[in-house]
């Protein structure tokens, strides 16, 4: 594959990671964020972590797979002529690293961090006709569980709890930290 670097005078994209359980409402902050940032004349690619696994569904090999190809594909984007790549989709420390360890030097990385109550995340879930395990109360709570004990090992250049923020207020936010 062939990979487009911007050239020495042109700036390396931002990079906005979005990262937080699942039904926190990273895909709708980060699709809303994209969406602003284009209507601003932005040059954003939003990359998911989910939409990514949904390419091999249902022979996908395992969520690492899913998460090593998100990575590079955040990592490849990184190196074009974009102002933006939004990534949403990494839910713990292992795989924001996986991202991180291919995110070209110098490139300004955004950490928004999103969280909800599980009752709210539950509510998200059960909604979502669309959603498979993640619907089920036993395997979210065990998702939670666990995000309980990754939070605290995450950095976060905006923490935004999406159980008492609105969706507006939680993309301005960002954007105020992106100083946009």
């Amino acid at each position: 594959m062939t990979t487009h670097h911007p050239s020495p005078t042109v700036p390396a994209p931002t990079l906005v990671l979005v990262v937080g359980p699942i039904a926190a409402g990273k895909s709708t902050v980060a699709r809303r964020l994209a969406d602003d940032l284009r209507a601003d004349g932005r040059r954003v690619a939003l990359v998911g972590l989910d939409e990514v696994a949904e390419m091999a569904l249902p022979t996908l090999p395992g969520w690492d797979v899913a998460a090593a190809v998100f990575a590079s594909v955040v990592g490849q984007w990184l190196r074009t002529e974009l102002d933006v790549v939004v990534a949403e989709g990494p839910g713990d420390p292992d795989e924001v690293a996986g991202v991180m360890a291919v995110v070209p030097a110098g490139t300004r990385v955004v950490s928004a961090v999103l969280t909800s109550d599980f009752d709210v995340a539950l509510a998200r879930a059960q909604a979502d006709p669309t959603r498979g395990i993640s619907r089920d109360p036993d395997f979210l709570g065990r998702i939670y569980a666990g995000w309980r004990e990754h939070r605290p090992r995450l950095h976060a250049d905006v923490a935004v709890d999406t159980g008492e923020t609105s969706l507006d207020a939680a993309v301005t936010a960002i954007r105020a930290t992106l100083g946009s």
